[in-house]
């Protein structure tokens, strides 16, 4: 567990009339908590293990009770915004990379919120690309934004994240998009071969099933036997370590290909929305890879669309670099629903 705490122990003065909210960014792996005591003023971070609680309730409830939000003062925190890694599309929710699932009526209720919202984690980050500043992204490869026209977002982690933005006259509008489940799509000898390797463990191979922390180590997997090679017991961390301090060869390959592939479905999202306003790269795995990502085929697979070269050359691509954009995302989402009130 990480936590961020307030400058002083005395109680935060909210610029809410209602209080400080409660933000959560909910993964497979990990929930993320913090609560805005201002607008845009998001303090008391903290991040706990998703398997070490038995449901989401129980982990937000340990957040609140926990000693840096206590020795804060903050105590009935009465408005709540969760974003989280899975469809929310009714009432209850069942995590697709997690156990937990539950009631948002009956999460609210247990929590003591007036009001929460829950939207799917990648709605959340998608709605907090505009308000990035230069710092908290990187460009990779050249194009150039066009102003109020569609951006593309996608996040490899647990899952593989895909969402967008679609501007309009009253702001932006989010896509409630779950684009990581579309077929996976080879695009050389290769990727043919990892795909047929993957066929013997799945029926249907989406994009998430290789474009994440256990899709890594399935390319591990499949390229050790393409090259007839033994395959080590490696975790996704371990691969990602040795490609990036030159101890594997094979683990380079591994994460060669990962980035080659992940610039096929962002060309694809770019294509299918129209993003001229550029492709975010968000989720746990590519901010890590650094410079490596930088020096690999991403960019070069992402123009490579025959007829579509051109089109998609003037199209950039951005890493997000900033720690902890989708409680920006979420907390925009809360305050338009707070307004509609």
């Amino acid at each position: 567990m990480t936590a961020q705490s307030l400058p002083t122990s005395s109680a935060p003065t909210s610029g809410f009339a209602n209080g400080p909210r409660l933000l959560a960014d909910i993964g497979g792996t990990n929930a993320r908590f913090a609560l805005e005591t201002a607008p845009g003023k998001i303090e008391l971070i903290e991040v706990l293990a998703c398997a070490d609680y038995p449901t989401l309730a129980a982990a937000l409830l340990a957040y609140l009770a926990s000693p840096a939000v206590t020795a804060a003062g903050v105590f009935g925190v009465r408005l709540g915004a969760i974003a989280i890694a899975n469809p929310v599309t009714g009432d209850l929710v069942r995590m697709t990379n997690h156990h937990w699932e539950f009631s948002i009526e009956a999460l609210r209720l247990a929590c003591g919120f007036d009001t929460l919202v829950v939207v799917n984690d990648f709605t959340a980050l998608a709605r907090s690309l505009p308000l990035l500043s230069q710092a908290q992204k990187r460009q990779v490869g050249g194009g150039a934004a066009v102003a109020d026209s569609a951006i593309g977002l996608i996040g490899a982690g647990t899952g593989l994240g895909v969402s967008g933005l679609v501007p309009s006259r009253s702001g932006w509008t989010a896509l409630l998009s779950e684009g990581g489940h579309v077929s996976f799509s080879p695009m050389n000898e290769t990727e043919v071969a990892i795909l047929r390797f993957a066929w013997r463990e799945f029926d249907h191979v989406s994009a998430e099933r290789l474009m994440s922390g256990i899709g890594i180590e399935l390319i591990y997997r499949a390229l050790a036997d393409h090259a007839d090679m033994p395959a080590e017991n490696l975790s996704a961390p371990e691969i990602a370590r040795g490609a990036l301090v030159g101890e594997c060869t094979l683990c380079d390959e591994v994460i060669e290909a990962f980035c080659c592939m992940l610039g096929t479905v962002a060309g694809n999202i770019a294509v299918t929305l129209g993003a001229q306003g550029g492709i975010y790269i968000g989720g746990g795995i590519v901010p890590r890879l650094g410079q490596r990502f930088d020096r690999s085929g991403f960019r070069a697979r992402f123009e490579q669309k025959g007829r579509f070269a051109k089109y998609l050359a003037q199209v950039p691509t951005f890493v997000i670099t900033a720690d902890y954009p989708a409680f920006v995302g979420v907390s925009a989402i809360l305050s338009e629903k707070l307004s509609l009130a």
